[in-house]
């Protein structure tokens, strides 16, 4: 069975969440199995589970990345949380 790294990525649509989605579909690899949730269209029980306080928020194999923390990910910040490396 081929591991993948698991990238959720949850938005409610705006901007700044398209254009970090954008980000990480751009990033990532073929190791990377990549989910964006809309909570305007559901995935709040998801958001919850991970304590997302805020979006754009990534997620990388079930932890927040540190980036996600402080505000709008940069490709660099990505990229140190693992999307588009393969494992």
């Amino acid at each position: 069975m081929i591991m993948k790294r698991r990238v959720e990525v949850f938005t409610t649509g705006c901007p700044l969440c398209d254009e970090t989605v954008e980000l990480v579909r751009k990033l990532s690899c073929p190791d990377c199995d990549i989910r964006v949730y809309n909570l305007k269209e559901g995935g709040m029980d998801k958001a919850k589970q991970y304590g997302v306080n805020s979006v754009p928020t990534v997620v990388v194999d079930g932890k927040i990345a540190e980036c996600c923390k402080r505000g709008k990910p940069t490709e660099a910040d990505l990229r140190a949380a693992g999307i588009g490396v393969p494992l």
